[in-house]
């Protein structure tokens, strides 16, 4: 009986995982027009300017490394910081 209890929390804990994460974007991967369609105050120019960071400096780190793009403050970030990961 405990391994099935086990076994079900388990389950949703993967589930819920993946849902909190299925409409996250990826700064590492998405492209320009992703990255600005899906994140807050982030339009065409930030968007290029962010893929060519990650170009030129390689993959984020952490959500806070993307105030390192050069017109992307500390705000910009932490109105996203939700609907973004890195891995």
């Amino acid at each position: 009986m405990i391994k099935i209890i086990l076994s079900a929390v388990l389950s949703f804990f993967f589930l819920f995982t993946t849902l909190v994460h299925a409409g996250a974007l990826n700064i590492n991967t998405a492209d320009a027009e992703s990255l600005a369609s899906g994140l807050n105050g982030v339009g065409d120019a930030k968007a290029v300017a962010i893929v060519e960071y990650r170009q030129q400096n390689g993959p984020f780190k952490s959500i806070d490394d993307l105030a390192l793009v050069k017109g992307i403050g500390e705000g910009t970030v932490d109105k996203n910081r939700e609907n973004i990961v890195v891995e």
